[in-house]
């Protein structure tokens, strides 16, 4: 994964210093984690349509499923006293996932979560307040 992500940070533009630091955090977070879960997407089970726009909506709602899965199980983790954060990377290069963990062809890695209890709190990035980003229909 790192070498996929050098390569694209590199197409990026960015900084060969500034690549190589954010290679070793992510390579700290991952090689520090007490756990580290990889959610897979399954798409073999999905119902089939005969047209591609529902078909489509259906691979869709796939997605959105694993998505809130994660985010479930990130609350969860979090509810339960530990800490985690959701790593994009293994959307980036599946196959060197795949081939990694010895992983089924029809599992599509979607995301890494580093699990762990935090050493410090760490530094959150300011949020817009939620009345900013609710919307009045009236």
């Amino acid at each position: 994964m790192a070498e996929t992500w050098r390569d694209q940070l590199a197409l990026d533009g960015q900084d060969a210093g500034i690549i190589a630091l954010r290679l070793q955090k992510s390579r700290e977070r991952m090689l520090e984690a007490s756990l580290l879960i990889i959610p897979c997407l399954f798409l073999d089970d999905l119902d089939a349509y005969p047209d591609p726009e529902r078909q489509e909506a259906e691979h869709l709602m796939a997605i959105q499923s694993i998505g809130a899965a994660i985010q479930n199980a990130l609350l969860s983790l979090y509810a339960n006293g530990l800490d985690a954060g959701w790593m994009c990377a293994p959307l980036f290069c599946p196959d060197v996932v795949r081939d990694a963990l010895g992983l089924d062809q029809s599992l599509i890695p979607h995301a890494m979560l580093p699990v762990g209890y935090a050493a410090k709190e760490p530094a959150r990035r300011p949020r817009l307040p939620v009345e900013e980003l609710i919307v009045n229909w009236e």
